[in-house]
C-alpha cells in the first residue's frame, strides 16, 4: 500500500491506522495534528482511522515558544 505523507511517498505492507503510522514514524503523538485527504483526524479518532492506498496525510508539528518581557527590552535595543 503507498501512502503519501507530507508529499513523500512510503510503502506499507499491511492496513495501517493513523495511531500506527504515527508509532512507526517515531513521531510525538502529543505535539502533532494529521490530516487525511484534506480532512483533520482528532486524535481520539487515530486509532480507529484506516488509511487506504493512495492516502495523502499531512502532519503538522507544534513547536512551543513565545515571547517574555525580557525580549520586549532586547528588541528594543538593536
Amino acid at each position: 500500500m503507498q501512502v503519501f505523507v507530507n508529499g513523500e511517498s512510503k510503502e506499507f505492507s499491511d492496513v495501517l491506522s493513523l495511531e500506527r503510522l504515527v508509532n512507526e514514524l517515531v513521531l510525538p503523538g502529543l505535539r502533532i495534528a494529521i490530516e487525511v485527504n484534506g480532512r483533520v483526524v482528532r486524535r481520539g479518532d487515530w486509532s480507529e482511522t484506516t488509511l487506504n492506498d493512495g492516502d495523502r496525510v499531512e502532519i503538522v508539528h507544534f513547536v512551543g515558544g513565545g515571547w517574555n518581557k525580557g525580549q520586549e527590552q532586547e528588541a528594543g535595543a538593536g
